[in-house]
């Protein structure tokens, strides 16, 4: 007899959450709702003990060493938990893995609260996207786009998930972002 476990609360949460950030990665500037809102309920759905994570608030940086994760430098990070409003943010960028030749996916998944639907006004292009997709993302440094494309070269880079409450936006590594 085939025994399956029945999901617990927090693995229904955890499951629903990772379900709308594939989804989000999948199709670049949909905004994608979740079940469970903020920066830790992606933490939660995306990171676990085979994971290093990298988190400037103390909170969330300990929230995450209860998922077992190993918490470290910003440089060694597959996941990092960054606010992009700043000018110190943006000298972060630079220390994020971006992956390299021959092992392009380790480049690290950033995840930031941002304001979706307010800022600038995007034009997203790439794979995942039919022709073109406009959406604003505010609370983000306005060189932070500029940096982005300067740091991601295809297939190096890094992905961003922007949090707004229950609400996201993905950007992959491959997707072109021009400001309007």
């Amino acid at each position: 007899m085939l025994t399956i476990p029945r999901p617990d609360a927090e693995d229904a949460r955890d499951n629903a959450v990772f379900d709308a950030v594939l989804w989000a990665m999948s199709r670049p500037g949909d905004c994608r709702h979740m079940t469970t809102p903020g920066p830790l309920a992606v933490a939660l759905a995306l990171v676990d003990q085979e994971c290093r994570a990298h988190a400037e608030d103390p909170d969330l940086a300990e929230a995450l060493r209860r998922t077992g994760a190993t918490l470290v430098d910003l440089e060694r990070a597959d996941h990092v938990f960054l606010a992009l409003d700043s000018d110190a943010a943006l000298f972060r960028l630079e220390r994020l893995s971006l992956g390299d030749p021959l092992y392009p996916e380790q480049g690290a998944t950033l995840v930031s609260p941002a304001r979706i639907g307010q800022g600038a006004e995007l034009k997203l292009t790439g794979p995942g996207i039919e022709t073109e997709t406009r959406l604003c993302i505010g609370n983000v440094h306005p060189q932070f786009w500029a940096q982005r494309k300067r740091l991601c070269a295809y297939p190096l880079g890094f992905e961003v998930i922007f949090v707004d409450g229950e609400e996201i936006v993905a950007i992959p590594r491959s997707t072109l972002v021009e400001e309007i």
